[in-house]
């Protein structure tokens, strides 16, 4: 482990500031100009703070009745939606911090939304559907029942809706929600990437391993080996390098060349417990966090090689990280309701 204590940051991370909301900080974002930080907490209180010196901008509490459980941000940072336990999506002026449009789904939980790269398409999932709305929260279409709750939904980079189940990935058009591949291998699938080229989807399950298909042949493939259910996954912007949790190390496949069939993945070995988040940045930058509070900043390599280079200790568990666009600055949130934002260097 870095020899770090809580609140001194190490190497390329510098002070910057801190906060604290309610409840355990489930959820966040930085607005694309990096002017403002949302953060959603488990109570269903919402919060934007100054990103540049934290300050509080505004607050609302008890948005969702019995609490939040994810928050995405409109392409534009004009406006973001979140979701929780009372089956309603919400979205919301991130200037005003109003909501401006209140969209009842259904009796069970909301658990994920995500908007669509081009800002026209809001989807979220409710059970075992997919509900997609249009910019302004007005339904298009939803999907009939998948073969279980859906765990993970994700947008390519084409504009296609992915989503995760026990047993498939199932990609629909944006418009009107034809189904346009089915991926499927017998297993439950608890967490979803996909690579910004969108050729990969990958998948954590139940049974500590990572499965992943290359979309254009349909051929898929498992990664083993790990201790726990690989419930944290990134891809770095290249498409290049794969990051996976599930477990106390962190280990980054490369799909560079033959890879990462038959070869050897990278293995980062400085948390003390089981990685709970994972975020790529610019220049090959990955940031990890662990269940001891730990958040480290890796430099890696095209072959899934890399070194350390900066590190922070925080009170509680880390329950989110998130990269300003320009990979300058690293906000984390915990268990405690703490966030907490550095500076980076280059």
């Amino acid at each position: 482990m870095l020899e770090v204590m809580i609140g001194r940051p190490r190497g390329v991370l510098l002070r910057g500031w801190s906060a604290v909301v309610d409840d355990y900080a489930i959820a966040g974002g930085w607005i694309p100009d990096g002017k403002v930080f949302l953060v959603g907490d488990a109570s269903g209180g919402v919060y934007a703070f100054d990103g540049g010196i934290g300050s509080t901008v505004w607050t609302h509490q008890g948005a969702h009745e019995g609490g939040l459980l994810s928050l995405d941000i409109h392409p534009s940072g004009a406006k973001f939606a979140t979701v929780g336990q009372d089956g309603r999506v919400l979205i919301w002026g991130v200037a005003e911090g109003k909501v401006r449009n209140i969209t009842e789904v259904g009796k069970g939980w909301v658990e994920n939304v995500a908007w669509s790269p081009d800002g026209q398409w809001l989807a979220v999932s409710c059970s075992r559907k997919v509900h997609v709305y249009d910019a302004e929260g007005r339904e298009s279409w939803h999907s009939d029942d998948h073969p279980s709750t859906v765990s993970a939904i994700a947008w390519s980079s084409k504009g296609e809706l992915a989503t995760a189940c026990y047993g498939r990935v199932t990609f629909f058009d944006a418009s009107n929600g034809e189904t346009l591949q089915l991926l499927e291998w017998k297993g439950s699938l608890i967490s979803m990437v996909l690579s910004p080229d969108g050729e990969v989807v990958a998948c954590g399950c139940q049974d500590n391993s990572v499965h992943f298909w290359r979309r254009s042949t349909e051929e898929d493939s498992q990664l083993t080996g790990y201790l726990g259910k690989p419930s944290s996954l990134a891809f770095d912007d290249t498409s290049t390098l794969l990051a996976t949790g599930g477990g106390d190390v962190v280990t980054v496949w490369s799909f560079s060349e033959e890879g990462p069939e038959d070869t050897m993945p990278g293995v980062f070995a400085l948390h003390r417990e089981s990685i709970t988040a994972l975020a790529f940045t610019h220049e090959m930058r990955l940031a990890s966090g662990g269940r001891d509070g730990s958040v480290v900043i890796w430099t890696l390599e095209s072959n899934g090689e890399g070194y350390p280079v900066g590190g922070a200790l925080l009170g509680d568990v880390v329950a989110g990280l998130h990269w300003r666009s320009d990979g300058r600055a690293l906000a984390a949130l915990d268990a405690r309701g703490g966030v907490t934002a550095w500076q980076v260097r280059k």
